[in-house]
């Protein structure tokens, strides 16, 4: 909770924001009036580029809500969902938008959407952006590079007085964190259960309150399949592989299929110093047996799938008494789901050779299947050859995690852009992406749209 006098400080603070981002965007708007004034050509669209500077300035004034009181930029963000750094955050980026001379909506699921015309009114939009909220004591790019971006590539199109033909739809998606749940709701619609849960303290009716939100109109907030032209996405990788490659530009396959289980394991409770070891069932050795078991699976075969045991809660959980219960989780993650149904096959056989051997009781219940979200090749290719225009060098990967684009690719054709993260960390404060990498990512998602746009 915030006291009633730091909201006072904090107000003010908000006024001098809007003001910078009002004055960023009126130097743009001079910019191009006074070029338009001398009659001289615009600058070739294959040749533009967004100010780099500007992005970096944008992300790190952004960076000032939610962070550590007396800390900088370095030190990361809390702006999670319907938070006050989060309602101050979105006003920010409310200004920017203004800025550019575009009329920003909240709908009522809380995503800011805001939409530049284009000279084709039949075409359909194309649409980009990502979001602003943060995990707690998270990093400074993990969706706000992606959302940033949008708007610096709109500001450099009014910069450069360059109309496309289809409208361009920028969407800063709301509570990404705790879901995706903006996204989510605009493609899938409400969920009642979401809508009973907290966030930060903060029950979901009242947090889409606080936003601008309403959670009585959801279905308002609906996209239609086929409404968008495409949907794209900048972001950064929250992996090592494009540091590690040395790339600089990934191009998103998909968002990969993820299957979820809960084991339990019963054995029997007994007394640590009387029961001779051959007469055990233990229900945590079989459980550590059976997480290297998932480790064995997994490496098995080359391939990018993942395997993780995350959680694991032993009963009773005491020093003298060997373990009667042990319930964990199992989860497996691939672009192919075939590959996820073989993983489930074989540690359920796995497990009943493990029961066996112990004298334990294995269930396993599949509780989570999410089908992959691929990106459409024809994207892809667009991503490819922007990226190529430019001089970058770029890989193909899949996403390890969730992102707004996995729930418009059911909707839209879907594209992802990836930049690399320093040292493979994300969801931390120490999460960084360089400077430069940040503007080879929206000059790509730029030159993207154009390509697309002229298609």
């Amino acid at each position: 909770m915030v006291c009633r006098s730091e909201l006072q400080f904090r107000l003010p603070m908000q006024v001098i924001r809007d003001r910078r981002a009002f004055v960023i965007g009126l130097a743009g708007a001079l910019l191009s009036a006074r070029r338009l004034a001398r009659g001289s050509p615009s600058t070739q669209v294959h040749e533009l580029r967004i100010d780099a500077q500007r992005l970096q300035h944008t992300l790190e004034e952004l960076s000032e809500f939610g962070r550590p009181g007396g800390g900088s930029f370095a030190d990361g963000v809390s702006r999670v969902a319907y938070s006050d750094a989060d309602v101050a955050g979105r006003g920010y980026v409310l200004g920017l938008l203004r800025a550019a001379r575009l009329e920003p909506k909240i709908d009522a699921a809380g995503n800011i959407r805001a939409v530049r015309a284009g000279s084709v009114p039949s075409l359909k939009p194309i649409a980009f952006g990502s979001h602003i909220d943060s995990v707690p004591n998270g990093g400074n790019f993990d969706g706000d590079l992606g959302s940033l971006a949008a708007i610096e590539v709109l500001q450099t199109l009014q910069d450069h007085a360059i109309r496309t033909r289809h409208p361009l739809e920028v969407t800063i998606w709301s509570n990404e964190e705790g879901g995706p749940l903006g996204s989510q709701i605009a493609v899938d619609g409400p969920q009642a259960a979401d809508l009973e849960r907290t966030f930060n303290g903060t029950a979901m009716r009242a947090g889409l309150a606080r936003i601008g939100g309403n959670a009585a109109q959801l279905d308002a907030a609906r996209l239609a399949p086929g409404s968008l032209h495409c949907y794209l996405e900048l972001h950064i990788e929250q992996g090592g592989t494009l540091e590690k490659a040395g790339v600089p530009i990934g191009i998103v396959d998909g968002i990969v299929s993820i299957d979820e289980y809960t084991v339990e394991i019963r054995g029997v409770a007994n007394h640590a110093g009387t029961t001779p070891m051959p007469e055990r069932h233990n229900a945590l050795l079989a459980a550590a047996q059976l997480i290297e078991a998932v480790q064995e699976e997994v490496t098995r075969t080359p391939g990018r799938q993942v395997g993780t045991v995350g959680q694991l809660t032993v009963t009773p959980n005491a020093p003298n008494v060997i373990p009667g219960f042990v319930r964990h989780t199992i989860e497996f993650r691939d672009l192919a789901e075939s590959t996820l149904v073989r993983l489930g096959t074989v540690i359920r056989e796995r497990a009943a050779q493990i029961a066996r051997e112990t004298g334990t009781e294995i269930t396993i219940k599949q509780v989570v299947h999410d089908p992959p979200a691929l990106a459409a090749a024809a994207i892809q290719r667009q991503i490819e050859a922007a990226a190529a225009s430019l001089g970058l060098r770029a890989m193909h990967l899949p996403s390890g995690a969730g992102h707004d684009a996995q729930f418009l690719a059911k909707i839209a054709p879907m594209g992802m852009i990836f930049v690399p993260s320093v040292g493979g960390v994300s969801h931390s404060p120490k999460e960084f992406t360089r400077w430069s990498d940040c503007a080879n990512g929206a000059n790509v998602l730029l030159q993207t749209i154009l390509r697309v746009d002229a298609a």
